[in-house]
């Protein structure tokens, strides 16, 4: 009989709490990265992610939250955390691990909700002019005026992008942590980004990814089973 998992959400605590129960195992890998990556595509401050009902078929199978985490590092940046009675068996996935929920919020502490922000957007023209004044207002009551030429450029580009291509509805994510800014648009389109460096001066088009290359320190996509998130990060000085 193949293993299950099943997983609870709840989004009424301090931060997201995914409570996880089952076997991980290669068959469950999948889901439960599913799971993971669309909490994260919220772009929360944080996940706490309860272990207690999962149990581990092998050593092997932690290999999912160590990718997680190294998929999600940059962005959305969310700080992961484990809870688990027994902390041992869960070492080596990378993840701090905290005895039970509440252990793990008293050491996340409270979100900054101040400076992160979302806006939905339809896939029509006039939808990266709208992101480009959100931005614009937001580094000015963030103080980082800075920041706000390339952030522009950048959500130029994936709203474009999104509009000519995905054509579905989007949501803007921004979020500050110190002096530099992750800015990500979610579409409903599984197809992913590719780039392959220049583009001949002959070639109509293809440059958008050339452009946002070159303004943000990192970028990149988290795929998840109904889209993604193209993100990138914008610091001050690049």
């Amino acid at each position: 009989m193949p293993s299950e998992v099943r997983h609870l959400v709840d989004r009424g605590q301090t931060h997201p709490l995914v409570r996880l129960t089952g076997v991980l195992d290669g068959d469950t890998a999948g889901p439960i990265r599913s799971t993971l990556f669309g909490v994260l595509a919220t772009q929360p401050q944080a996940v706490v992610v309860d272990v207690t009902g999962l149990r581990v078929s092998h050593a092997d199978a932690l290999a999912v939250l160590r990718d997680v985490l190294a998929d999600t590092r940059d962005w959305p940046g969310a700080q992961l955390a484990l809870c688990a009675a027994d902390a041992a068996p869960w070492q080596t996935a990378g993840w701090p691990v905290w005895p039970d929920p509440e252990h793990a919020f008293a050491a996340l502490g409270t979100p900054d909700t101040e400076h992160r922000l979302t806006a939905e957007l339809e896939p029509a023209i006039g939808a990266a002019r709208a992101c480009r004044e959100i931005i614009t207002d937001a580094c000015g009551r963030w103080d980082q005026p800075e920041l706000i030429g390339n952030a522009c450029i950048v959500v130029t580009e994936m709203v474009n992008n999104g509009v000519a291509h995905a054509r579905t509805a989007m949501t803007l994510l921004l979020a500050l942590d110190g002096d530099r800014m992750s800015v990500a648009v979610r579409d409903h389109s599984t197809a992913t980004p590719r780039f392959t460096g220049p583009v001949p001066v002959t070639s109509y088009g293809g440059r958008g990814l050339l452009l946002i290359d070159a303004v943000a320190t990192r970028w990149g996509h988290l795929p998840l089973d109904d889209g993604k998130v193209v993100w990138a990060l914008i610091e001050p000085g690049v």
